[in-house]
């Protein structure tokens, strides 16, 4: 709304100022001229005058901005997800694992949107689906975590709320059965946005969220890979090699949301890297790295390897491009994920979904597990990238 200014002599002033009826003085700032009469008392009416044109004025500007800004109406209840990407080839899959696979992401999606169906809000719908997957050994997250260099689990869990700009996360978690329960409780019973390791832990069960014994995790297929990989030592690939495929991959589950409201959700769990050591953390739980969210523009989940996806702070960037450079989801998914990643030398994947309901499951590897719904009974789920 702008601020005006009354101007005697107008007369003079407009020709100093090419006779333009208003002169912009900043961007909130306009110089409305008035002309003065010689009786003082036709000045008093003047001024009161001028008085209710500007409310008028003012009015009417108020009421164009927000015509302006009007907010494109809502696409229908959505609901995306993932459950990591990386190199996911039907040769190395049994038909018994890939139609596991199939069946835990339709249960994901069923969860999900059962939520969003009954009137209840993405972020309850993200955590829905996402719990689904960290319960299951099939996924790089929660029960299925992979262990670290020292025979643990370590966890990460991020969520973010795309009307507000609130955020959760955990980090580095060994005994929280579903991370991402941890980060919602972050983001909505305390002032801050990251909780790590044994404080994350301690404000779980505050929070009375359900607290396990870390033997809780242990699966012996990925327990057997930490100490093959470990006994041939095979550096950085082997760091990356999943037993339930037979070949590499980025294990990391996570579900973008959009509610009957129009607000997006966005959230992420992972097991970290196998074999990982020193307490690395990836990008998972970095909020505008593995996850971010914002109704301007859209909700972002992503899998890959970490350190490149927070050297580009992937999540953000493709938020950023739509809302400054103007882009379509696909657009900025594209740039980012198939052109900024691997031009850096990383790879993965992301699932994101904006206000209008437009869907983006990009990934510059040979397969995500991933799906998406949008009316009850018709989720669609896949693996392979053709």
């Amino acid at each position: 709304m702008g601020v005006f200014r009354l101007v005697k002599d107008a007369q003079n002033y407009a020709l100093r100022h090419e006779n333009k009826k208003y002169w912009p003085i900043n961007s909130r700032t306009f110089i409305l001229p008035i002309f003065v009469h010689p009786e003082p008392k036709y000045n008093a009416v003047m001024k009161k005058v001028m008085i209710i044109i500007l409310l008028i004025s003012l009015v009417g500007c108020s009421e164009k901005k927000s015509v302006l800004q009007e907010e494109k109406p809502a696409g229908p209840i959505t609901l995306v997800i993932h459950g990591g990407a990386g190199t996911i080839k039907r040769e190395n899959m049994t038909g018994e694992r890939e139609k596991a696979y199939h069946a835990k992401l339709q249960e994901a999606l069923d969860s999900g949107y059962a939520v969003l169906e009954r009137g209840g809000k993405s972020l309850e719908a993200v955590m829905a689906a996402i719990k689904i997957m960290e319960d299951s050994p099939l996924f790089n997250a929660g029960k299925g975590a992979v262990f670290t260099n020292e025979g643990r689990n370590e966890m990460d869990a991020s969520i973010m709320d795309g009307s507000t700009l609130m955020a959760g996360s955990v980090a580095g978690v060994t005994t929280i059965k579903n991370p991402i329960t941890a980060a919602y409780a972050v983001m909505t019973k305390s002032e801050h946005v990251m909780l790590i390791g044994g404080g994350a832990e301690k404000f779980a069960a505050e929070q009375s969220l359900e607290i396990v014994d870390p033997s809780y995790f242990f699966d012996s297929t990925r327990y057997k890979q930490l100490l093959k990989l470990k006994e041939k030592e095979l550096g950085k690939e082997a760091n990356l090699f999943d037993p339930y495929i037979n070949d590499k991959k980025f294990g990391t589950v996570g579900a973008v949301a959009l509610d009957q409201y129009g607000n997006i959700a966005a959230g992420t769990s992972t097991g970290g890297m196998s074999n990982k050591k020193y307490g690395r953390v990836g990008d998972a739980p970095i909020i505008g790295a593995g996850t971010y969210a914002d109704n301007k523009s859209c909700g972002v989940s992503a899998t890959g390897w970490g350190e490149y996806f927070i050297r580009l702070s992937v999540a953000r960037d493709i938020t950023a491009m739509m809302e400054y450079a103007g882009l379509t989801l696909q657009q900025a998914a594209d740039s980012v994920v198939m052109k900024k990643v691997p031009a850096l030398g990383g790879d993965g994947g992301i699932i994101a979904l904006d206000r209008q309901g437009n869907v983006s499951m990009t990934f510059n590897t040979t397969g995500m597990y991933r799906g998406y719904i949008t009316k009850k009974g018709e989720a669609k789920t896949f693996i392979y990238n053709d």
